[in-house]
């Protein structure tokens, strides 16, 4: 598809620091993820965090209307776009933290599950499975494979397990945006006819409930929810093509 962009090797290298640092983020709030405290209190440290490594933050003020915090913090069967709030973390909660920051102008973009305490057998199921899944999907990635093969390896693993696909919300390209050509599907569709090429930079991030894949926005124009109220995770990463394959640009340094 010719309107997905291929990045030079300069936007490769800020485009890789900046996703350095969204990863970094991740790692530093994990200590402070537990019971009691609440989300706001974690969006501002993250925010801080940002700020004091140079970076921005490229959800805040984000969209129509705009994204009122600097984190997408989604809770249990928050699917995507939580607000962070005065709510505080209850024991068995679980969370997905969004971060996408901006530095020097490149987009980095990544986001991890994190819990509060002990968690239902269910809840880590679902948890580990949809990392499998966003694993499983960065493993077919590679100069000339169909972007079609990361939905159909996502919707493979998903439904063996007995969980469904999020369709409303998928991966994109990123680095140069915040939104960028292609759409990255988590399911399989004949649609998806886009090919891979060395150079391309985008997202893989799939979103699993429990329940039902059909979801609904809030009153808040952001928040997304399962419309069974069942959980839901997701795990991200930002991943660039390759000569030879891909390299995953978000990888935790506590691995």
């Amino acid at each position: 598809m010719s309107n997905i962009r291929i990045k030079t090797a300069e936007e490769i290298a800020g485009i890789c620091k900046a996703c350095r640092l969204a990863a970094d983020v991740l790692d530093m709030i994990g200590d402070y993820v537990k019971v009691g405290v609440t989300t706001l209190e974690l969006d501002n440290i993250m925010n801080q965090y940002i700020l004091d490594n140079g970076g921005i933050s490229a959800c805040y003020g984000y969209g129509d209307p705009g994204f009122p915090k600097y984190t997408c913090i989604s809770v249990n069967h928050v699917v995507c776009h939580g607000i962070p709030s005065d709510k505080k973390l209850k024991k068995g909660d679980i969370l997905n933290i969004d971060v996408t920051v901006i530095l020097d102008g490149y987009f980095g973009d990544n986001s991890r599950m994190y819990t509060a305490g002990e968690v239902s057998t269910l809840a880590r199921r679902l948890i580990d499975t949809t990392y499998e899944c966003m694993m499983l999907g960065i493993e077919t990635v590679k100069p000339g494979a169909s972007f079609r093969e990361i939905g159909q390896a996502i919707e493979k693993h998903a439904h063996a397990n007995h969980f469904s696909v999020v369709e409303d919300f998928c991966g994109h390209g990123v680095g140069i945006e915040f939104h960028e050509a292609p759409l990255v599907l988590h399911y399989d569709s004949p649609k998806v006819t886009d090919v891979m090429a060395e150079g391309m930079i985008f997202t893989i991030e799939p979103m699993l409930n429990v329940g039902k894949h059909t979801c609904k926005v809030l009153s808040d124009g952001w928040t997304v929810v399962t419309r069974d109220r069942s959980l839901s995770a997701q795990w991200e990463h930002q991943i660039l093509v390759t000569a030879t394959g891909h390299e995953i640009l978000t990888l935790p340094k506590k691995a």
